[in-house]
């Protein structure tokens, strides 16, 4: 198939393009930055802002289905550019998709869409939106995915991946905060030891987005849905947070905070950024101290059921990878 994806020189994009090319689908990325490497696999790359309308239709152009992963990830920052991003965007990826008669849309949402700051144990997509957020980040991108599934119709088949702490080799997010704060001595655990949280490695979230994109049709069983996809092994927040500090070399973290103190230096610190006009994100948020206290793990069988989803890197699989990737970066 012909393939444009959104982001294809992030973590989870490049993966996605990788697979693509295997495959043998011609592959086209629609990036804000540079990848020459992307170049170098035969991807044809683009340069753009998907909030420039002109930039997204001319991606679109001759294309049969789009995986939008580009987004505007973060805890902290102004609303508008997170709504310029994650839903200008969006809405405009849904307008190229009618314009070229691109058939097929994938777009790469978060949990984080239902997160209203309790436990989430073993929940299905039934669990609605949340009612309010605590930051830019979730609300743009659940009105973003709700726009995604209200195009869903005859011309244009939609879906959405929901998708939770994605994490292995080339990892820009999750891995560069860990070690960053884990080297620190900054870091600490928030709540209780019992609370467990789902995560998935990168390879099997990209399998995810392409089985989603090889079984979306209009009337397809996942067309207009919403799937939670992860690794369908939730352990405890300090058991994997720890186990992936050591594939990086570093030593675990046991140091605790409560959920009520740890809120109130992220309401203290959220307080004192805005009142100096501080550009740069607080050292903890609110969002980042729910996130870190309550359990979210999801029940994936619909994902399974309708995409024929599974999980084929365990955790362990993944652990022993990153854990050689970074003996190659340091050998």
């Amino acid at each position: 198939m012909k393939a444009l994806v959104t982001g294809g020189g992030g973590f989870l994009g490049k993966a996605i393009v990788c697979k693509l090319l295997e495959r043998g689908d011609s592959v086209r990325s629609l990036a804000r930055g540079d990848y020459p490497e992307l170049t170098a696999l035969g991807v044809e790359t683009m340069h753009g802002d998907l909030a420039d309308r002109d930039v997204v239709m001319r991606a679109l152009e001759g294309r049969d289905i789009v995986f939008h992963v580009a987004g505007k990830v973060g805890m902290w920052g102004r609303y508008e550019a997170y709504r310029l991003t994650n839903l200008v965007g969006t809405d405009n990826v849904i307008a190229a998709c009618r314009r070229h008669a691109v058939a097929r849309l994938v777009y790469t949402s978060t949990p984080s869409v239902v997160h209203a700051g309790g436990d989430i144990e073993g929940a299905d997509e039934s669990l609605p939106y949340a009612k309010r957020f605590e930051g830019p980040y979730p609300e743009t991108k659940a009105e973003a995915e709700r726009h995604v599934l209200a195009a869903n119709d005859d011309q244009l088949a939609t879906v959405a991946i929901r998708p939770h702490l994605i994490w292995g080799p080339g990892d820009n997010q999750l891995m560069p905060r860990l070690l960053a704060r884990a080297r620190s001595g900054r870091m600490r655990y928030v709540g209780r030891e019992d609370k467990l949280i789902d995560t998935l490695y990168v390879d099997n979230a990209a399998d995810a987005h392409i089985a989603a994109g090889d079984q979306l049709a209009p009337g397809a069983a996942c067309a207009g849905k919403a799937y939670f996809v992860s690794q369908g092994d939730p352990w405890p927040a300090s058991k994997i947070t720890n186990a992936l500090l050591a594939a990086a070399g570093l030593p675990p973290v046991t140091r605790r905070l409560p959920v009520w103190f740890a809120y109130a230096i992220g309401s203290l610190a959220e307080a004192t950024y805005r009142l100096l006009r501080i550009e740069s994100e607080p050292p903890v948020t609110r969002f980042v101290v729910q996130q870190m206290a309550a359990a979210h793990w999801y029940n994936i069988s619909a994902a399974r059921r309708d995409l024929g989803y599974e999980p084929r890197v365990s955790i362990e699989e993944g652990l022993a990878e990153l854990r050689r990737h970074f003996e190659r970066d340091t050998s």
